[in-house]
């Protein structure tokens, strides 16, 4: 990118390093990255061609899962923890789309993305957004600051797409997952997207090693019954965990299985 991208710039940004929120946006065909992410990105392309494939279709998978847990489920707040980049039909404009009540608390350990997204993303006058600084190995302090604006006594959406992979350590994740479901009231939901390399292989395995190796964030897959063990206790709705291209589709699609899984689960 030359002077066109629209992210800050200046002594703390560091844009010789790839990052996987900048990563994620070029594959999703924004303006809000670097040339390390895009080499880094096209590296990963290099062995896994469709990889951009997998980013809209996991974008597709939210809007989808929002509009149900909207519109079938009831539910008008939501917590959205690995908020990433701000791009097209984040998880506050789908549902505010829907109901202009809705309230959305985002959280993110990356002080970037949390200008980014203080800056770009607006709330409805009716609802409400609101954006921490926070990591989800800390689930108290996300907690904390989400009953700021949420109502707990409420059915929540808790959001989790993309940003589990990052938890290298399956105590740590398990753990903080399972803290912040025990948190939810009765009648919210889980939504969880994943990394994994059943679909791919050892390509998808190598490519999350160099992605490492080049200083990027760490990333892990986990496999199909490694993510149905977040979803214990739940009533996992169907189709289950699934290829985020699977759960439950627009008829028409014609969208490949991705290297993306995602369940909905129920919180009672």
């Amino acid at each position: 990118m030359t002077e066109d991208h629209g992210l800050p710039t200046g002594s703390d940004l560091d844009t010789t390093v790839p990052h996987s929120a900048r990563i994620w946006n070029y594959w999703l065909g924004g303006k809000d990255n670097f040339k390390a992410d895009q080499e880094a990105g096209d590296e990963v392309m290099a062995h896994i061609p469709d990889i951009p494939v997998g980013a809209k279709s996991e974008r597709t998978f939210l809007k989808r899962v929002v509009s149900f847990l909207v519109e079938d489920a009831g539910l008008r707040q939501f917590l959205d923890v690995g908020t990433g980049l701000p791009t097209a039909d984040n998880t506050h404009e789908v549902a505010q789309s829907l109901d202009p009540r809705c309230r959305v608390v985002y959280i993110d350990n990356d002080p970037l993305v949390m200008a980014h997204a203080r800056a770009l993303l607006s709330s409805t006058p009716e609802g409400a957004c609101d954006y921490v600084e926070a990591d989800l190995r800390e689930p108290e302090t996300i907690l904390e600051a989400a009953r700021q604006t949420l109502d707990f006594s409420r059915p929540i959406g808790l959001m989790l797409l993309g940003v589990v992979n990052h938890l290298m350590d399956d105590d740590v994740a398990y753990g903080s997952v399972a803290r912040l479901v025990q948190a939810m009231p009765a009648g919210s939901y889980l939504v969880l997207t994943h990394s994994t390399a059943e679909i791919h292989g050892e390509p998808m395995l190598r490519v999350m090693r160099e992605t490492t190796e080049r200083g990027g964030t760490p990333i892990r897959a986990r496999t199909k019954v490694e993510l149905e063990r977040f979803f214990d206790g739940l009533d996992l709705l169907e189709p289950g965990v699934v290829t985020c291209s699977r759960w439950r589709p627009d008829p028409e699609s014609d969208e490949p299985e991705v290297y993306l899984f995602g369940g909905v689960g129920r919180i009672s």
